[in-house]
């Protein structure tokens, strides 16, 4: 089965990873490439690392280029896909990076982006209970946020199996610099970046806040309250996110550190790209770079009567363009691996 993809935002970070990961996908043909402000350039002046694809031009960003194709990949930034989208065959599978189709809470859409909201599409995060089959067939698929995307793979097995409270639930994610795009940014700047680490978005003021709230959410079957911190890093790709929550007492007694483990073991132990850890053993973001796999490890704070979850992730792969070709291949019937095995480069 070969089916042809166009990739929309090709010259930004996202659409340039899509690109990367598509070029080596066994079922894949690469239509149009396509950008707004860089429309008519070479794609090599702007992805010179995209060596096999380095001669194609980059055309507009329209539904007219768009269109024809079996997939269109939606590297835009927020705000700008739903017009499109909208306009593209009902046929067509539409799979958006960015966070305009995320969010069931149309209030909630309208207080942290400022806009109407576009509706829901399938959620692109197969791991989560019920989204594999969600997936299947699907033709409109919202790929999560990176920060989200790390959170819930963290704390979701803990909310699903009833082993966390709802009320009282703190994560804090350290990002390289990528997930802020590629635009010209004076904080960004390496001047600003090296050696250096800050803090942003606090006070629950991140636009992703209602994102993790939604997943963890649903995973509970009850609201779930999240303070969420993102801190910068001197570091191009990568999330290390720490999520922390309180344990609920199982039939009035406490549960057991092996008990909680035990459901972070069933949830991931036949997941391809989700790693629990072995015991003593933490995550780093250079084992993931690059790469669509997510590590985990997880402690019991007894004294505190918290579980602590360490996530990492590749920010642009597994938090963006790997989860998008992930539920590609879902939706389409592929293999769910296809295009997407690579491991992490080290050192």
């Amino acid at each position: 089965m070969t089916i042809s993809v166009a990739v929309s935002g090709a010259s930004g970070y996202a659409g340039g990873e899509v690109l990367r990961l598509l070029a080596g996908h066994p079922n894949v043909t690469i239509g149009a490439i396509t950008a707004h402000s860089n429309a008519g350039s070479r794609l090599g002046e702007l992805q010179p690392h995209l060596h096999g694809l380095a001669s194609r031009i980059l055309e507009d960003t329209t539904v007219e280029n768009l269109s024809g194709h079996d997939v269109v990949f939606l590297a835009l930034p927020h705000g700008a896909s739903a017009e499109i989208a909208a306009q593209l065959p009902a046929g067509t599978v539409v799979i958006d990076a960015g966070a305009d189709h995320r969010l069931q809470d149309a209030s909630a859409w309208e207080k942290f982006y400022g806009s109407a909201h576009a509706g829901t599409w399938p959620y692109g995060l197969p791991e989560l209970p019920g989204q594999r089959e969600a997936l299947k067939g699907a033709t409109r698929i919202a790929v999560p946020g990176c920060y989200p995307t790390s959170a819930l793979l963290a704390l979701t097995p803990g909310f699903a199996n009833n082993l966390l409270l709802p009320d009282d639930v703190v994560i804090v994610s350290a990002s390289g610099t990528s997930g802020a795009g590629k635009a010209a940014k004076i904080n960004l700047i390496g001047a600003e970046v090296m050696g250096s680490m800050s803090p942003y978005g606090v006070g629950g003021g991140h636009r992703h806040t209602p994102e993790i709230e939604q997943g963890l959410s649903n995973a509970a079957g009850e609201p779930v309250t999240v303070s969420f911190t993102p801190t910068l890093v001197p570091m191009s790709r990568g999330i290390l996110t720490t999520a922390t929550a309180k344990v609920r007492p199982q039939a009035g007694r406490s549960v057991t550190e092996a008990e909680l483990r035990q459901a972070w073991v069933d949830a991931y132990d036949d997941e391809p790209f989700v790693h629990l850890l072995p015991e003593g053993q933490w995550p780093t973001t250079k084992s993931v770079q690059g790469s669509n796999h997510a590590v985990m490890q997880l402690a019991f704070d007894q004294h505190t009567g918290r579980v602590i979850v360490t996530c990492a992730i590749d920010n642009l792969t597994k938090g963006t363009a790997g989860g998008a070709v992930q539920s590609m291949n879902i939706a389409l019937g592929l293999d769910e691996t296809a295009g997407l095995n690579l491991q992490g480069v080290a050192p």
